[in-house]
């Protein structure tokens, strides 16, 4: 039986890491996909090359041309300018809208039956391109956040508490950005809720470092953002995507009412499988969550509106 293939379009940092990822996992042959010749045929050869090693026996290639991610599954969209320390992930909205169209329209032509995962900043308003891009139904084009935001989340719950990260479950919801909703109340340890093991002032401060955790990253780096982190969370989507798993994670899918919002891309728990978003899932939330949410979704819906579609 063919392997399933996923196209990874950017070979910069979070490109060639989730092809690392995603290779390791032994789930699909990969397309690297990039406008800089010689960039990605280097690292998907270099990845290829590290398959015996690993006992991998994907294949791996690497182009400057569309026609070689014919037929993929999956098209991941990492292609895009990182943010530079002091920007916001607005800031980027007018020069990654001319990339991801132009990369959402020529994938589109070759791999009609994708499911498409967007990472490209700012998150939520560069899937909502890429739905209207590409023509697909609204289940079929997902954009990578919530996995990222909640694991962040995790990492700070687990340091603090001293407990395994598997035992940390959060919940973020929301745009992808400043006004995201980390849910206290919905998100325990083991079964626990946070708000009764940690003191507000420690769950705030985490509250707050999750919100600013892409900032953090940036303002260290100086030279670039986030790669290992997003790439393990887009590997983790394609996982559930094309094995079929029913995988309940947040992520930025485009809503229909749920949660009081309509018509844009946006941070919900979501079921994906391999026909892509299954459904979404509607927390019970109280009035200072549910304004949280509102604040966030009018920021989301003012962004997209600067699109113009």
């Amino acid at each position: 039986m063919a392997r399933p293939k996923v196209t990874i379009i950017g070979a910069g940092m979070t490109g060639s890491t989730t092809a690392h990822w995603l290779a390791a996992m032994e789930l699909a042959d990969l397309v690297l996909v990039d406008i800089k010749e010689g960039l990605p045929q280097g690292k998907g050869l270099d990845l290829l090359e590290a398959m015996p090693i690993i006992g991998s026996d994907v294949h791996i290639v690497g182009t400057n041309d569309y026609e070689e991610t014919a037929g993929s599954d999956v098209v991941i969209i990492t292609a895009g300018l990182p943010r530079k320390p002091g920007m916001s992930r607005d800031d980027l909205l007018k020069a990654n809208a001319g990339i991801v169209r132009s990369v959402a329209e020529q994938a589109i032509k070759h791999s009609p039956n994708a499911i498409f995962l967007v990472l490209t900043n700012p998150l939520d308003v560069m899937t909502y391109l890429t739905w209207k891009v590409t023509g697909l139904p609204h289940t079929k084009v997902i954009g990578q956040a919530g996995i990222l935001d909640s694991a962040r989340m995790r990492a700070f719950v687990a340091m603090e508490l001293g407990v395994s990260v598997e035992n940390v479950h959060c919940y973020v919801l929301g745009g992808h950005g400043d006004s995201m909703v980390p849910l206290t109340r919905h998100s325990n340890v083991a079964g626990v809720p946070l708000y009764k093991i940690l003191p507000p002032d420690r769950l705030e401060a985490i509250v707050q470092r999750t919100r600013k955790g892409g900032g953090e990253i940036v303002s260290l780096l100086k030279t670039g953002s986030a790669f290992y982190a997003p790439a393990a969370a887009l590997a983790q989507m394609t996982e559930a995507i094309l094995k079929d798993k029913h995988l309940i994670v947040p992520a930025s899918a485009y809503l229909t009412g749920e949660y009081g919002v309509s018509d844009i891309y946006f941070g919900v728990p979501v079921q994906l499988g391999r026909s892509g978003v299954e459904k979404i899932i509607e927390y019970d939330l109280n009035d200072e969550e549910m304004a949280a949410l509102k604040q966030s979704a009018e920021h989301v819906k003012a962004n997209i509106a600067k699109l113009e579609l």
